[in-house]
C-alpha cells in the first residue's frame, strides 16, 4: 500500500508500481521515545482484569508511529528524496515504562 506523507511517497515494498527508482540516497530514519502515563497505566491494569482493548495505549502507539514516520520523511526530504521504500518499524525498551518506536527505510528518487 502506498501513502503520501508531506509529498513523499512512502511504501513498505522494495519498488513502487509505475515508478522507476533513479537514485538511492541511503537509509533514513526517525524515532520517538514515549513513556507510559501513570493514570493510563492504572486504567490499563484494570482493563486487563475484565478484558478489552487498551485504547489509551492504542492511541499512544498511533501517535508514536506518526511522529517517527514524520521524522523519517523529514530526513528523506533533507536528502532530496521524493520517496522512501522498504519502510519498517521497530520498537525497543529504553527504561522501565519507556520505549522507542523507530521508523526506517531507503530514501530514493523516483520518476
Amino acid at each position: 500500500m502506498q501513502h503520501i506523507v508531506e509529498g513523499i511517497i512512502v511504501v513498505n515494498t522494495e519498488t513502487i508500481a509505475g515508478k522507476v527508482i533513479t537514485q538511492n540516497l541511503g537509509v533514513v530514519g526517525g524515532s520517538t521515545v514515549r513513556a507510559k502515563h501513570i493514570g493510563k497505566d492504572i486504567f490499563a491494569g484494570l482493563k486487563n482484569v475484565v478484558g478489552g482493548e487498551l485504547t489509551a495505549y492504542t492511541e499512544l502507539l498511533e501517535e508514536s508511529r506518526n511522529e517517527a514516520l514524520g521524522r523519517m520523511v523529514a530526513d528523506a526530504m533533507a536528502r532530496g528524496a521524493n520517496a522512501v521504500v522498504n519502510v519498517r518499524f521497530a520498537t525497543s525498551a529504553v527504561t522501565a515504562g519507556a520505549a522507542e518506536l523507530f521508523a526506517y527505510g531507503t530514501a530514493v528518487k523516483v520518476e
